[in-house]
């Protein structure tokens, strides 16, 4: 037991300090692209040969990679050979020349895939058997996901839940959460990265009415998650069978972005939008905010575009909660903190993970609400999932 602790504490380290350190460098990066892009707005008219640019080099040189975290979810699953190393340039290049020219995206797909890509490259250095390798991978997912967020330890808890198969391997519990505060330490405190802050300043009595108005809340988050993933799914599919070249597919879909934005001057919705995020706590919002951020992502990323689901799924669900605020008589900021997270729980049916991180960005007071949110949206968003290779191993209630 002693020598499975420190065997596991001095790699952790050595994982959390490569995915931190990758993570502080793909958010400065993607703090510069996004202020570049927001004083520059005609690069949108660039985003189609960005879009070309992307499908060419993937299709030409990242060949067995450009399945991102669904060939992650695999070689947990069925151990594979390791992760080339060509995943993390690749998925960082791709992730910020989509943001910088105005795609809509977010970040957690792409400090994901780094952490993991990195993190393999330990056991194929030490030659480690499948099992550890494995866990390498749960490390590099749990170090990417808590230090791209600033949310430990939702990170370790979404590494171990996102690949949920009925049972938990008591062997990843103790490397994912090691490596997911290692990650948070170096990218926060070594680093120096400030992650965003979100603020409920009131949170309602637990009164049986008040938890009850939950329910409509949950349902409709549930609901918008599993838009999302059908929207993003959907674009994918058609694309696919309609473009036989793959590098065509980002410069079409960039095409499609381009004119929307321009025609509709709907700047809010490309990029990350966090700024509209933060709003959606204080302000009340339009109600269509939620649809829009859908329509834009799905057709970014299934086009081909590169970038992660998550920061998407967090402005359809704050904005969603903040339009929901007209109807239900809770505080706004504590709707748009439970659309937030529910939505994300629906899209990636991980409940739990998401109940926490709602508790390390807006505080313990209001995990009540949230941990009923994200329960009701996972149930009600069906069988889908932004991860095609997701298996849960059971089937939900629901079709």
């Amino acid at each position: 037991m002693l020598k499975y602790v420190l065997f596991w504490v001095a790699i952790g380290a050595c994982v959390g300090l490569l995915s931190g350190s990758a993570s502080a460098l793909f958010l400065l990066s993607l703090d510069w692209v996004s202020e570049t892009r927001d004083a520059h707005l005609w690069l949108l008219a660039l985003l189609p040969l960005a879009g070309f640019g992307i499908g060419y080099g993937y299709h030409r040189y990242g060949s067995g990679v450009e399945r991102g975290n669904n060939l992650i979810l695999e070689g947990i699953y069925t151990p594979q050979p390791t992760l080339s190393l060509r995943m993390a340039p690749f998925v960082l290049f791709g992730t910020l020349v989509t943001h910088l020219f105005g795609g809509s995206a977010g970040r957690e797909g792409t400090a994901v895939q780094l952490g993991a890509a990195l993190a393999a490259q330990l056991g194929k250095r030490f030659a480690w058997d499948a099992a550890t390798g494995r866990i390498l991978l749960i490390c590099g997912v749990a170090g990417g996901f808590a230090s791209v967020f600033g949310t430990p330890l939702a990170g370790a808890v979404f590494s171990l839940e996102w690949l949920f198969r009925r049972k938990i391997d008591p062997n990843t519990i103790f490397p994912a959460f090691w490596s997911a505060l290692t990650a948070y330490w170096v990218c926060d405190w070594v680093w120096g990265i400030e992650h965003t802050a979100y603020l409920i300043p009131e949170i309602a009595p637990h009164t049986l009415v008040n938890l009850g108005w939950m329910i409509p809340a949950g349902i409709a988050f549930g609901l918008a998650a599993r838009l999302f993933v059908e929207a993003g799914h959907g674009v994918s599919w058609v694309f696919s069978r309609t473009i036989t070249y793959p590098p065509l597919r980002p410069l079409v879909g960039g095409v499609l972005i381009a004119g929307i934005v321009y025609l509709t001057g709907a700047y809010t919705y490309v990029g990350l939008g966090i700024p509209r995020i933060v709003e959606a706590f204080e302000t009340p919002l339009p109600w269509y905010d939620f649809l829009a951020k859908t329509g834009l992502t799905g057709l970014t990323l299934g086009s081909g575009f590169k970038g992660g689901e998550v920061t998407p799924l967090f402005f359809t669900g704050a904005t969603l909660g903040n339009a929901l605020a007209s109807w239900i008589p809770l505080p706004l900021a504590l709707l748009a903190g439970c659309g937030f997270v529910g939505v994300f729980s629906g899209a990636t049916n991980t409940p739990l993970a998401c109940t926490l991180m709602g508790m390390e960005l807006f505080g313990m007071e209001a995990g009540v609400y949230l941990g009923l949110a994200c329960g009701l949206a996972f149930i009600f968003s069906g069988k889908g999932s932004i991860y095609s290779a997701q298996d849960l191993g059971w089937k939900k209630s629901l079709p």
